[in-house]
């Protein structure tokens, strides 16, 4: 788990790079990513996140916003905004990852790279988004793995 921790941090790396500077070309992506240096593992799963997350953008977002009471994208910290993406593609397309190890490892993200209270804020989001997509909700099809 290791690398895939590393891997995270990798991509909110870049995620963050992309949000303030708009889109960034594939390139710019790569070089990203290879100034990190990271093994196999954790560098095809960073480019995982990086593709689910950037393609799943109109499927992520407004989840979030729903599970966000009173809050938009747009007024979430930047880092913030970008963990949430990355866990709530991990709860919907990766289901060798449990849910809670994905709250876990964004709370850590969010404790390490956020605010003060950046890690009460996602773990509240992913909490209540979690309880909504847990196999046995209304539509079970959610956390199916990405094709």
């Amino acid at each position: 788990m290791r690398e895939r921790r590393r891997a995270r941090e990798a991509a909110l790396r870049v995620l963050y790079q992309m949000d303030m500077k708009g889109r960034i070309s594939r390139e710019e992506i790569d070089a990203g990513l290879n100034g990190l240096r990271l093994g196999g593992e954790a560098l095809s799963y960073s480019r995982r996140l990086l593709e689910g997350v950037t393609e799943g953008l109109e499927e992520i977002d407004p989840l979030i916003e729903k599970s966000s009471e009173h809050w938009t994208l747009e007024r979430m910290a930047v880092v913030d905004r970008n963990i949430l993406r990355m866990a709530v593609y991990e709860l919907l397309h990766c289901p060798d990852t449990p849910f809670k190890v994905v709250i876990d490892e964004a709370v850590e993200l969010a404790k390490r790279y956020g605010s003060e209270t950046s890690g009460a804020f996602i773990n509240g989001i992913l909490d209540r988004l979690a309880k909504e997509l847990s196999p046995g909700s209304s539509d079970p099809e959610r956390c199916a793995p990405a094709r």
